[in-house]
């Protein structure tokens, strides 16, 4: 059942989100241990000028309803709730992967060390949510123009710097996008209610946008590999960055359409918890991937990325589901009420779920 207190187009949208990004790192993983290229390659070659912009802009459409909150309740909601879950997954990710797997307790403490400055993995994605909301809160208290926010970070993006620090390039990289989604959050409402009750034109207009962005993605030049691709005309910065911002409103538009349909109601639910396939999916994903080539049952890249995929999102809702049944380990998805640095709200968001602790944040 839908929450009451939550969009469902939103939800449904980030659920598209969700799927798109697991997609890529399991094609990708899988690429690079097969050498070879499957069909998923190409249905993310697709996605790859806005999977990861979608992400942001769409991550930071509610955030003028907190943003002018008191400094401590804003650092609690906006960056210490995604920090938590940072750390915890990256201890259980480093731990499992370097130090038991790997049996390497060097090399696990060394990666544990860098993780503090350097997002790791996957999970770059919810350190760089904490980053952000406290950048755009300083921003705010400055009194920046947007006008001149969105023009330095549009540059910044263009230019993709590639500096040593891996939190300043994927900050290069997509601060834009999640500042665009907060200043254009009120057009961007409008614009799916306005194509909600008209689904031809939102359809016809899913059908040209998606047109153009293959033809260009796919246009002469395009080279697709076994892990990455390089785009076509799509690669050329301003364009790049005007495809990024034009997909992200389509997703937007397409989780409008969708979230009509009671048949996707999973989409809805998945995209409510997303963030739990986000931190938990990669674990499961390298396991079966390496069972699979080493049994020899499934090598055929394409379909190994598909097996991989269907793993990968089931799993964790799986394990979501037996720590909410017996009610052990439910810290791996909900802050504990010592995690809030918000002490007086602490009690009570600490018997909320992470994604419903995260309607504020999301």
């Amino acid at each position: 059942m839908s929450n009451p207190n939550r969009m469902p187009w939103v939800d449904t949208a980030k659920g598209l989100s969700i799927i798109l990004v697991v997609m890529m790192y399991s094609a990708y993983n899988t690429g690079e241990y097969t050498g070879g290229v499957g069909f998923l390659h190409y249905v993310i070659g697709f996605a790859t000028p806005f999977r990861m912009p979608e992400f942001f802009l769409i991550s930071g459409l509610f955030l003028s309803q907190v943003i002018d909150r008191p400094w401590r309740r804003y650092v609690d909601r906006r960056v210490v709730h995604y920090l938590y879950f940072y750390v915890l997954w990256a201890v259980i990710s480093i731990g499992l992967k370097i130090g038991i797997f790997s049996g390497d307790p060097a090399g696990m403490l060394h990666d544990l060390a860098m993780a503090v400055v350097q997002p790791y993995g996957v999970l770059w994605f919810i350190y760089m949510l904490a980053v952000f909301g406290i950048a755009i809160r300083v921003l705010r208290e400055l009194r920046v123009p947007h006008w001149i926010v969105i023009s330095l970070a549009a540059a910044l993006q263009m230019w993709a710097p590639k500096p040593d620090s891996y939190a300043l390039e994927q900050f290069a990289a997509y601060f834009v996008f999640f500042y665009l989604g907060f200043v254009l959050a009120p057009l961007i409402f409008r614009l799916v209610e306005w194509t909600q009750a008209r689904p031809a034109i939102a359809v016809a207009g899913l059908l040209a946008w998606a047109l153009v962005n293959g033809l260009l993605v796919y246009s002469p030049g395009y080279a697709m590999q076994p892990v990455g691709m390089q785009m076509g005309l799509a690669a050329w910065p301003p364009l790049h960055l005007s495809l990024a911002v034009a997909g992200a409103v389509a997703l937007c538009v397409a989780g409008g359409f969708l979230s009509k349909f009671a048949s996707m109601e999973w989409l809805r639910w998945l995209g409510e918890h997303s963030l739990v396939v986000y931190v938990a999916f990669t674990i499961p994903m390298s396991i079966f991937r390496g069972v699979m080539l080493a049994s020899g049952l499934l090598t055929d890249t394409g379909m190994l990325s598909l097996a991989v995929l269907l793993v990968s999102v089931i799993s964790p809702v799986v394990l979501y589901f037996i720590v909410q049944r017996v009610g052990f380990g439910t810290f791996l998805f909900e802050r504990p009420a010592w995690a809030h640095f918000d002490r007086p709200t602490a009690a009570k968001a600490s018997s909320e779920p992470m994604t419903r602790q995260a309607r504020e944040a999301a």
